[in-house]
């Protein structure tokens, strides 16, 4: 044993499973380092095989921490402590010597919504509060996981040590991992990721669901700088499975400014017209506005195919040729269940029925799952058991399912998943689009005039809010490029990146266009029907960036012209008028918050470029 790994308790960790010798010295510094701060009594080294795979599975399942669903082929699920249910944005902080490299300074020095600082000093403290310790009587796990294809140029490497076998079985789901990745890795960089449930054993107190975790003492801190994540006291899948929204957006989009490429909230689709012609788009949607849908979209229109390469972040650079090329740097979904059904996303609900692990959805008593809008009438006899625990009728005034409820299941299971999805070079993406809830005022569909009103497109974004965070209710929230909670570094800046997309030299940029599925009319609800029709919308998308169908200028973007939209065979009368008209005094409305919003949250930070093109939007507006 080597003597680094001294800990107090012994003379260090049983090792269950692997070679520390075998590790990079820089990989086996990083563990030697966490073993002495966290004091494990075992130490497993993840190889991802099948094997280990069972064996963690099953060592799960023997510590009540999840429960196999037999009416699938290896499926399980997991029931929370509902304290752990959903990521903190209170608890997630980005930690750096200097606050305006994480967040702009608010006017009046308010309280920032694009991000939260932490000073070195006072994550060393909460360090020092929290990680001493915090794995006695634990296995550390150590996860070498590659973010995109191993070996792709577009890829990187991330090193996590977990106490949580839950956090093992669903990081081999969302991203590759095990021994091709060291292999991959040899001497090279990686992002140094460590995470704890902070329950060292034996438990002070009783755990709920078998589900250990600490809320009083959570937190979610990303060192930029040392490319570091430390995560502490939950288990729940975006603060714990620290290769996804922690690595893949916060750390990553501060590596894409350095290294000048873009990492975004973003999925990523093919899509294939009847002539056989196809295009790759990327599209940015707040939680729960149907991204996951669109990235699987059964088209209503003959002869069209899309097929998903990701459906939730995309990492994106220019090649030689200067085109975008982007891929999904995961290897999984992590779905919000609720509102998933055969009717709204068949492709999704044929992925999920094997290999899946579900957490906090209903369970039925035939060894099913179950949730809010899956439109599935239950079988005769069989009851519903609720993501409480508890016996769940109709009747109740609660949901059966938690609202942020998830599926974490392998991409490569989706019936339409795309031929290039794991294409080490990427995939040419030919337009961006941006969207999000907006029950009135917004236009089903617009075309940015250009790349720099386009990035405003995607400042300006609002949404209405969603229970994938712990906000409460239905309020119309600012979301820009629906990152608000993930921007690993100060959004002025942010929008100065993306604005410097349009200098580089050859770039091809993608048409930029703004989508909203949600309007409603005051009587009769929504305008739109969705779902599978919204490939109408991707048609005239799909034209225009070929320079082939009809728009015509209005005060927020070009619209389609009359009768550009292929509307044959839609099976509801759709008022095209409504959908589309434009408010001056909504608009008017629209312009004071977003100037409101830039001016008291991005303050001296907004590039001119932005704030030149609200100026143009309000003389639109004015124009109307």
């Amino acid at each position: 044993m080597p003597p680094q790994l001294q800990s107090q308790n012994q003379s260090g960790p049983r090792i269950l499973q692997g070679d520390l010798s075998a590790l990079s010295p820089a990989v086996r510094e990083f563990v030697n380092t966490n073993v002495t701060l966290c004091q494990p009594d075992f130490l497993h080294i993840c190889d991802g095989s099948d094997e280990e795979n069972r064996a963690i599975l099953t060592q799960l399942e023997e510590q009540g921490m999840i429960k196999k669903l037999t009416k699938y082929e290896n499926c399980w699920l997991a029931r929370t402590d509902p304290r752990d249910v959903a990521r903190v944005e209170s608890k997630t902080v980005i930690v750096t010597r200097d606050q305006k490299d994480t967040v702009p300074t608010p006017l009046e020095g308010g309280v920032s919504q694009l991000g939260r600082w932490m000073s070195p000093e006072e994550f060393d403290k909460a360090m020092g509060q929290r990680f001493p310790g915090c794995m006695k009587g634990r296995t550390m796990y150590v996860i070498p996981f590659s973010m995109g294809p191993v070996g792709s140029p577009l890829s990187k490497i991330g090193v996590e040590l977990t106490d949580s076998p839950y956090v093992v079985a669903s990081m081999r789901v969302m991203t590759r991992m095990g021994k091709a990745v060291l292999s991959a890795l040899g001497t090279g960089e990686f992002v140094r990721c460590l995470h704890s449930v902070g329950c060292p054993l034996p438990v002070k107190k009783p755990l709920v669901n078998s589900w250990p975790c600490n809320p009083e003492q959570t937190l979610i801190a990303h060192i930029p700088d040392r490319r570091q994540i430390v995560s502490f006291g939950s288990g729940y899948g975006g603060n714990s499975l620290l290769g996804k929204k922690c690595f893949a957006l916060r750390i990553a989009s501060r590596i894409a400014k350095e290294e000048g490429w873009l990492a975004e909230h973003m999925l990523i689709l093919g899509i294939t017209n009847p002539a056989g012609e196809k295009k790759y788009m990327a599209a940015a949607f707040p939680s729960a506005c149907g991204k996951t849908n669109l990235a699987m979209l059964c088209p209503t229109l003959p002869g069209w195919k899309v097929e998903c390469v990701g459906d939730d972040i995309a990492w994106m650079k220019f090649d030689k040729q200067g085109n975008l090329r982007a891929i999904n740097p995961e290897n999984g979904f992590f779905g919000v269940a609720p509102g998933t059904s055969a009717k709204t996303n068949p492709n999704a609900m044929a992925t999920i029925i094997k290999n899946t692990i579900f957490t906090n959805v209903a369970e039925t008593s035939d060894g099913g799952v179950h949730w809010e809008g899956m439109d599935e009438s239950l079988p005769e006899g069989v009851t519903i058991t609720s993501w409480k625990n508890k016996p769940w009728s109709s009747e109740d005034n609660e949901p059966c399912a938690h609202p942020n409820s998830r599926f974490c299941t392998p991409a490569d299971q989706c019936p339409i998943i795309d031929p290039l999805w794991e294409s080490p070079e990427g995939v040419p993406i030919e337009a961006i689009i941006f969207g999000g809830r907006r029950p009135e005022g917004v236009p089903l569909v617009y075309e940015a005039f250009s790349w720099q009103h386009g990035v405003f497109v995607g400042a300006s974004m609002r949404s209405e809010a969603t229970a994938a965070a712990e906000h409460k209710g239905k309020v119309i929230m600012h979301d820009p490029f629906a990152m608000r909670p993930f921007f690993g570094y100060n959004f002025g800046q942010y929008l100065s990146h993306w604005l410097s997309m349009a200098d580089r030299p050859g770039a091809k940029l993608p048409k930029i266009f703004h989508v909203n599925w949600f309007r409603k009319s005051p009587t009769a609800g929504f305008l739109w029907p969705g779902f599978g029709d919204n490939i109408r919308v991707l048609d005239w998308m799909f034209r225009r960036v070929n320079g082939e169908a009809g728009a015509m200028p209005s005060a927020v973007g070009y619209l389609p012209c009359h009768k550009s939209l292929n509307l044959q065979g839609l099976r509801e009368k759709v008022d095209l008028d409504e959908l589309f008209s434009l408010d001056q005094e909504f608009w008017q409305r629209e312009v004071e918050e977003l100037r409101k919003y830039f001016t008291q949250q991005v303050n001296d930070d907004l590039p001119n470029e932005v704030a030149r093109q609200l100026e143009l939007l309000q003389k639109r507006v004015n124009q109307m």
